[in-house]
């Protein structure tokens, strides 16, 4: 989940910058603009990742044991 957030939080920082960049008519490098295209949908599949595995995990506490 850390990993997820932190993700986010750059990719969301890489995509300002390179808002502020073509605000200011200059070209953002390469590794930002990557950053910004890539990280946030890799943190959006991990967020998912982890809703549906929190989701499973309140199925599995609700199931009473059958024996």
């Amino acid at each position: 989940m850390i990993a997820a957030a932190a993700i986010a939080l750059l990719s969301l920082a890489a995509v300002a910058a390179v808002m502020a960049l073509a605000f200011a008519g200059a070209v953002a490098p390469p590794w930002v603009t990557y950053s910004a295209l890539y990280g946030l949908p890799l943190a959006f599949i991990l967020m998912l990742f982890l809703v549906l595995d929190s989701v499973a995990g309140r199925r599995r506490a609700t199931k009473p044991d059958r024996r």
